[in-house]
């Protein structure tokens, strides 16, 4: 079975970067839709990224557009999230998430993701 982890988060200043990455044990990761999810204190979990198995084609939610990117690194086996101009609403416990169906890449919908790891946390404050 697929045995997801992420790593990668902490503290960070506005304005400021992170990358988080994705690994897997025991599948390769170039056989999944790989996704982020998120879930910000007191808020649902929002579908932030995703990354198809097919084509490669990537996906973002609005609120983020323009600031992260998704990339898959095959010979590492590893997904990344890599986040640039963080604000303080992008607070939250990061998930990724994988599926062997594409389906649910384009509309950034975690209800379809069949695998999770277990988050990591981001904290953007001064």
């Amino acid at each position: 079975q697929v045995q997801l982890m992420e790593s990668g988060g902490g503290l960070v200043e506005p304005g400021g970067s992170l990358r988080l990455s994705c690994t897997a044990s025991g599948v390769s990761l170039r056989d999944y839709a790989i996704g982020w999810v998120r879930q910000a204190p007191g808020k649902e979990r929002e579908g932030v990224s995703c990354i198809s198995s097919s084509d490669g084609s990537t996906y973002y939610a609005d609120s983020v557009k323009g600031r992260f990117t998704i990339s898959r690194d095959n010979a590492k086996n590893t997904v990344y999230l890599q986040m640039n101009s963080l604000k303080p609403e992008d607070t939250a416990v990061y998930y990724c998430a994988a599926t062997p169906y594409d389906s649910s890449c384009s509309a950034l919908d975690y209800y379809g993701m069949d695998y999770w790891g277990k988050g990591t946390l981001v904290t953007v404050s001064s």
